[in-house]
């Protein structure tokens, strides 16, 4: 059996540090930050447990939060195209931030996602 981008690159501290550096871009993005709350722990803690799970970690998201469904999740939020690109940009930021803990790879695969996943989520 292959080995889980997860494991691959180090489990859970990983993704969490992942997330941190994100969402540290997060505080400072004036387009991003009107659309957490005041406080993002929450936001940090799902997250993490989301990718996470996405790449073959434990599936604690699910058992907590059900299933992902993130463009439902994601609904009530306009995003658009402006949004995606500072989404993007935060998390583009982030993944350099760690990118000496990746492969070439690795990297790749992590950042198409992130692309992906942004474009998936323009509703306005």
């Amino acid at each position: 059996m292959d080995e889980s981008l997860f494991d691959r690159v180090g489990g859970e501290a990983f993704f969490v540090q992942l997330v941190d550096a994100f969402y540290d871009h997060v505080e400072r993005d004036a387009t991003l930050r009107l659309l957490y709350p005041e406080d993002l722990t929450p936001s940090r803690r799902h997250l993490a447990l989301f990718l996470v799970q996405y790449w073959g970690g434990p599936g604690t998201y699910q058992l907590e939060r059900g299933h992902p469904r993130l463009r439902l999740r994601h609904a009530p939020f306009r995003i658009t195209a402006d949004v995606r690109d500072a989404w993007l940009s935060a998390m583009t930021s982030a993944l350099a931030s760690v990118r000496d803990q990746l492969s070439d790879e690795q990297f790749e695969e992590l950042g198409a996602y992130f692309a992906m996943a942004a474009r998936q989520l323009i509703n306005a």
